[in-house]
């Protein structure tokens, strides 16, 4: 068989080659540069103080009784009076009547923080605080 006739039938020397390697090396550089971003991506969230957290599908409501209200007021004073103002009408951090955003969502802030706005609050609160705080947070009156 001649080279024509590879050529012809689609066998080596075919021409075809060359283009299935550049496919090949395009495709593996896109990979390679994917998995860098990533792990470049997962460097910077490890070095940042806003981690995820695992979050559960279904949150149950956040209890409320005078004493977890009590004990939330007293956390909120030590930990976030200084930006939301003492009686959270807010300061350098907003106002916190009426908030209406989730229970979660306000653990999420709580313990992720607001990049730039707010510090995490992980390291230095549990679940059962932030359960007190958001206690306090929904017991505050719609206006100041």
């Amino acid at each position: 068989m001649t080279a024509a006739h590879r050529e012809a039938a689609g066998g080596p020397g075919c021409g075809r080659r060359p283009a299935f390697g550049a496919a090949l090396a395009a495709a593996l550089a896109l990979a390679a540069a994917y998995t860098l971003a990533l792990g470049l991506r997962r460097h910077e969230a490890a070095a940042s103080h806003q981690q995820p957290t695992p979050e559960a599908w279904f949150v149950a409501p956040t209890p409320t009784s005078a004493l977890l209200v009590k004990a939330g007021r007293a956390l909120f004073l030590s930990s976030c009076a200084h930006c939301h103002g003492a009686d959270a009408t807010g300061d350098e951090g907003p106002d916190l009547h009426g908030e209406e955003a989730s229970d979660r969502y306000i653990a999420t802030i709580i313990n992720r923080g607001i990049k730039g706005e707010m510090p995490s609050f992980r390291k230095k609160l549990g679940a059962a605080d932030i359960v007190k705080l958001t206690a306090y947070l929904r017991s505050l009156p719609v206006g100041p």
